[in-house]
C-alpha cells in the first residue's frame, strides 16, 4: 500500500514593510481624538513644547479653517503621524521594517521613525519651516493643482506651455503629477488641462510647496536645519529630491533644504523603496490613506495597508 506523506509547509517570510508618512492636506478636525487615550500620547506635550504650537488643541478642537493654515496643518499632521508610528511599534515591535519615507512634510516624521532625528528636533524642525512656508506664502501667494489621467511627460509639456510661473511640484503617480506656481498660471494650466480632456482638481492651499516660489523660506529653514543633530538612525529614508536611499547624518541639511523648492519624486521614491530595498509591504501610517491610494496604483502587484487609528470608545 502506497503511504502518502505531506510534506511540511514552506516557512511563511516575514514581510518586509516599508513605512510611509503623508504630508499636509490630510488633516482633519478631531483627528487626535482616537489616540488621547493611548500610552503614546505622551508625545504631544512633547511636540507642543518643541515646537511653540498647541498640538493637543489642534489635534482635538481646532476647526478645518484653523487647520487649513500651512504652519497649523504641518505640526498637527507630523503629530498625529508619529502618535501611529509609537503606537505601532508599541504593539508589534518585532516587525520588519526595512527602509522609510515621507512625502513632503511626512518626510520629518520617517526621519524621527528612522532614529535620524529625536521627536524634539523633529517637532521644532517642522514649527520652524511651518512658519517659514507660511511667511513665504504670504510674501508670494502661489496655488497648486493635481493634473490627473495624463503622464509626466504630458503634465510636463503642459507646464513648458505657461505664461507665467509654473513648475511640476509632485510626481505621485503614472496618472497624477501636482502643479504648483502662480495663482494665474495654475488656474491657465487647469483650464488647458480641462480643455484637453484631463482632469485637473485646484487644491485649497495659498502656497506653491516644492517651486521657487518657496525660496524666501529657504533661509530660516537652513539655519533651524544648521541648528539641528542627525544621527546615524537604524534603517534608511529614501529622500524626495533624489529618489535615493540615505543614511543618517548631516547631508540631511542640504537634502531638506533642496526639498523646500524642488519636486517631490514620489513615483520614482516607491520603485526604490520595492526594487532596491526589496519591500514588499507597504504602510501608511498617519492621518488619511492618500498614500496607500498612491502604492496601489504605482504598485498594483505590492501589499499595501493601512496603520489605522483604534475606535473612539462611544462613537
Amino acid at each position: 500500500m502506497e503511504t502518502h506523506v505531506e510534506e511540511p509547509a514552506a516557512p511563511r517570510t516575514a514581510p518586509r514593510i516599508a513605512v510611509l508618512f503623508p504630508g499636509q492636506g490630510v488633516q482633519r478636525p478631531g483627528m487626535g481624538e482616537p489616540w488621547r487615550d493611548t500610552l503614546s500620547w505622551a508625545l504631544v506635550e512633547e511636540v507642543s513644547r518643541a515646537s511653540g504650537f498647541d498640538a493637543a488643541h489642534l489635534l482635538l478642537a481646532a476647526d478645518q479653517e484653523t487647520l487649513s493654515r500651512t504652519d497649523h496643518a504641518q505640526i498637527s499632521v507630523f503629530t498625529a503621524s508619529l502618535l501611529a508610528w509609537s503606537e505601532f511599534r508599541r504593539t508589534d515591535p518585532a516587525a520588519d521594517v526595512v527602509a522609510v519615507a515621507g512625502h513632503s512634510l511626512g518626510e520629518y516624521a520617517a526621519l524621527v521613525a528612522a532614529g535620524v532625528l529625536s521627536v524634539a528636533d523633529g517637532a521644532w524642525l517642522v514649527g520652524e519651516r511651518g512658519r517659514a512656508m507660511a511667511d513665504a506664502a504670504r510674501l508670494r501667494p502661489g496655488a497648486m493643482a493635481a493634473v490627473m489621467g495624463a503622464g509626466l511627460d504630458a503634465v510636463e509639456a503642459l507646464v513648458a506651455a505657461a505664461q507665467g510661473d509654473l513648475w511640476v511640484a509632485n510626481h505621485n503617480s503614472p496618472q497624477q503629477t501636482v502643479i504648483a506656481g502662480s495663482r494665474t498660471a495654475v488656474q491657465q494650466a487647469a483650464a488647458r488641462a480641462a480643455g484637453a480632456g484631463l482632469r485637473c482638481t485646484v487644491l485649497p492651499v495659498t502656497a506653491a510647496c516644492h517651486t521657487p516660489l518657496m525660496a524666501p523660506a529657504a533661509t530660516p529653514l537652513r539655519q533651524a536645519l544648521d541648528l539641528t543633530r542627525f544621527t546615524a538612525g537604524t534603517v534608511p529614508v529614501v529622500a524626495n529630491v533624489d529618489a535615493t536611499a540615505h543614511r543618517g547624518g548631516p547631508h540631511w541639511r542640504e537634502l531638506c533644504t533642496r526639498q523646500l523648492t524642488g519636486p517631490v519624486h514620489w513615483t520614482a521614491t516607491l520603485r526604490v523603496l520595492n526594487e532596491d530595498l526589496a519591500a514588499t509591504t507597504f504602510l501608511d501610517i498617519g492621518p488619511g490613506a492618500t498614500l496607500s491610494a498612491l502604492t496601489r496604483r504605482n504598485l498594483p502587484d505590492a501589499e499595501s495597508l493601512r496603520f489605522k487609528a483604534p475606535a473612539v470608545q462611544g462613537a
